[in-house]
């Protein structure tokens, strides 16, 4: 059972990463949504392999970030559940994995393969080309996840993202 102390260590850590998330999202916002997206704030999914609280971190800070999307309240709301669901599969699926780097690459594999939901929402409201738009979306997806996987597994033999 948790003290009151780990649990706001763990609500502070929650809002630090969705600032961050919406942080990284917005600087980078010309990049950030759309068929060609390079999403810097998406390396971060890849915490959600550590502990669930980073699951709900970078949902939050999707949905705040997709306000700015100009797919308006469809990205707000259909965005941010497919953040929702690939980094809940990736913790799911991460439990199998024995090593940090194979947590990582289940991280990389799901949430690059999620991009479908994206590319199916900008299918529906855009009308942007389906298959296109899912080769170039999931292409950005891999190149930030990985960087991100390289950077998080770097900074886990430092800081235990578990707790």
């Amino acid at each position: 059972m948790q003290n009151s102390h780990e649990k706001t260590a763990g609500i502070i850590k929650t809002g630090l990463v969705a600032a961050l998330y919406v942080v990284l999202t917005l600087t980078a916002s010309g990049m950030a949504y759309g068929p060609i997206q390079f999403r810097l704030s998406e390396t971060l999914n890849n915490l959600a392999v550590f502990n669930k609280r980073y699951i709900w971190a970078i949902t939050i800070g999707c949905v705040i970030a997709n306000l700015w999307s100009s797919l308006g309240m469809v990205d707000v709301i259909f965005g941010s559940l497919g953040s929702l669901m690939m980094t809940s599969i990736s913790y799911w699926l991460s439990k199998y994995a024995k090593t940090t780097t194979g947590k990582l690459t289940v991280s990389v594999v799901v949430c690059t393969l999620s991009m479908w939901s994206v590319a199916l929402e900008l299918y529906l409201v855009s009308h942007a080309p389906f298959w296109e738009t899912y080769l170039t979306v999931a292409a950005g997806e891999l190149v930030v996840s990985v960087l991100g996987a390289i950077i998080i597994k770097i900074v886990s033999l430092r800081v235990d993202f578990k707790k």
